[in-house]
């Protein structure tokens, strides 16, 4: 990996904090990093409150969207949620509905089928909603380019109200109101919302006109962060007090749908981190592989003996989904050696039997492989749908972009991106793309990047430092966890490696001039390393500095990220 250390920021500023936080030099660099300059900006960031949270009616058509909802209240108008088929659709689903649920609304939920209906509002949904004479749709993490939709919508007699997060088109949908903070006359001050906080400002709002403030709906905040996290939005501003009290439900008091799904691990307290990897795919599975509103019926469930019901059956399908994705990624992978495309600056990959649900995974998998832009597609009929995923610093959107004869249908953002091309012009497709990564991307842009806060001594690491440390958590894109440098660092002799093949590496290591400090490192797939790194050998670590929680005891352990071997 390529190391680089972060800039060094103003010592002046660092000073300043110092005196009046009263922390040590490498603290208030960490929070000068993250653009924390004063002390009440500095308390308003270890000290989140939802006082913080903006009057959700500077967001344009807000006013708009509550009076439509009274009115549906008040005439007990049929209400259909429609939402994604991910995270953040799924959970802004279960959020809309429970609060209407909740309120006595007559009200549904739709999730569009991944396969026969596709992203976003579909014909399918809105005859749906026709057929049991709904009269209002909101419509959440979608919507803000269905104009047409919304228009066959409003030709049956059914209103719309759109919460969205995606960048509008040219045209603003013509709905009862459109909540989309990125719309360019939208005064909302913070823009970096997914769609779930969209909704969730929708709900806000609605207290607010009882006279209530958003402590009213704490409870729901666990579907907030969860959506947060897993859809890799900045947690700055509202996203990081939305975060941290959603978090501090989920650790608390969840809903038995989230309860259900955390049960099957043993610990007593879980980050943004867990939710990522042991809540959020398996959410996403139910929408990858059968149907997303799987997930909404788990996030949505009264008792924690039906939730738990519903999480055996997402978990199934979630190992069903990892099974898949494993084997279209070795399959990918062998693509690539027998068509000779190992030293290639793109990767893009066809085979018409691949499952369409997880081929956006399988991108992700083969950067980890070859770090390079990739595209990955599947045949559906007389089309293929591609998934895209970017490196660092290469924009996969703009390239994708520059072949638009080919493309049928496209949408996405800088390092991620949706695309619908014809049988035929896969090759062509491929050819040109492949050329405009050739002739535009860098090749230091090809080598994976590891950012570095700080060079520190391990005396450094002190329980004091620890714990404010873990004030800085939530942790997650914008915030992410501080990465340390330390140098001449040897293990005692107590190394090991563990895992079913040996992949991973444990060690217990100490620093030349500190020898009375001793610390447990644990580097997943380092394995290969332990006879390079044992007998006392010295060398360079790259890590985040965690708590370990095991059999009752917490210790405090360096997870490894890069080494250098002196």
């Amino acid at each position: 990996m390529r190391w680089i250390f972060k800039p060094k920021v103003d010592k002046d500023i660092v000073k300043h904090l110092q005196e009046v936080l009263g922390t040590d030099e490498v603290v208030s660099s960490l929070l000068v990093e993250r653009n924390i300059f004063t002390y009440e900006q500095a308390k308003e960031f270890f000290r989140p409150s939802l006082d913080f949270l903006h009057d959700p009616f500077l967001m344009k058509d807000m006013d708009k969207a509550v009076k439509r909802v009274e009115q549906a209240l008040q005439d007990k108008e049929d209400i259909l949620v429609f939402g994604d088929y991910d995270v953040d659709g799924t959970t802004s689903v279960a959020l809309v509905f429970s609060y209407l649920r909740y309120n006595e609304a007559k009200v549904s939920s739709y999730i569009p089928d991944r396969y026969e209906e596709g992203y976003g509002i579909s014909l399918q949904g809105i005859d749906y909603a026709k057929q049991k004479g709904v009269k209002l749709i909101i419509a959440l993490d979608c919507g803000i380019k269905s104009n047409d939709k919304v228009q066959y919508a409003k030709s049956l007699g059914i209103d719309f109200i759109i919460c969205d997060h995606h960048l509008p088109g040219e045209h603003i949908p013509d709905a009862v109101a459109v909540l989309d903070p990125k719309r360019e006359d939208c005064a909302y001050p913070f823009k970096d919302l997914c769609g779930c906080g969209v909704g969730f400002k929708l709900l806000q709002a609605l207290e607010q006109l009882k006279g209530n403030g958003p402590e009213e709906l704490v409870s729901y905040l666990d579907l907030v962060a969860t959506a947060i996290v897993a859809d890799v939005v900045p947690l700055t501003g509202e996203n990081r007090v939305l975060a941290f009290f959603g978090l501090q439900v989920i650790n608390t008091n969840p809903r038995p749908g989230i309860k259900a799904l955390l049960s099957f691990y043993k610990q007593n307290s879980y980050s943004l981190s867990d939710i990522v990897f042991k809540v959020a795919p398996k959410i996403n599975a139910a929408g990858r592989i059968e149907h997303g509103s799987y997930a909404v019926d788990l996030l949505t469930e009264f008792t924690y003996e039906q939730a738990l019901v519903s999480a055996r059956n997402i978990i199934s399908i979630n190992e069903e989904r990892k099974f898949i994705d494993q084997q279209i990624t070795e399959q990918a992978l062998n693509k690539i050696v027998e068509q000779l495309e190992i030293n290639n600056k793109a990767t893009v990959v066809f085979d018409p039997n691949w499952n369409r649900g997880v081929i956006g995974i399988v991108a992700s998998r083969l950067i980890e492989t070859y770090y390079r832009p990739t595209i990955v597609f599947t045949q559906n009929g007389e089309f293929l749908t591609g998934s895209a995923r970017s490196v660092k610093n290469f924009d996969i959107y703009y390239a994708i972009e520059q072949c638009s004869e080919y493309l049928v249908q496209f949408g996405g953002h800088k390092y991620a991106a949706g695309l619908t091309i014809r049988v035929q012009d896969y090759a062509d497709f491929k050819r040109k793309f492949e050329t405009i990564v050739n002739n535009t991307v860098l090749e230091e842009d090809l080598i994976p990047q590891l950012l570095i806060d700080r060079k520190i001594d391990l005396s450094i690491i002190t329980p004091k430092f620890i714990r404010i440390l873990k004030q800085f958590e939530p942790f997650g894109q914008g915030n992410e966890m501080p990465v340390f440098y330390s140098s001449n660092i040897y293990d005692i002799g107590k190394g090991h490696t563990m895992g079913q093949r040996n992949e991973h590496l444990k060690l217990y290591v100490k620093q030349r001039g500190l020898d009375t400090v001793s610390f447990a490192v644990l580097g997943f797939g380092f394995g290969k390393y332990f006879d390079a790194v044992s007998n006392r050998r010295f060398s360079n670590l790259v890590y985040t500095i965690q708590e370990n929680y095991f059999k009752g005891k917490t210790s405090t352990q360096l997870v490894l990220k890069d080494m250098q071997i002196v």
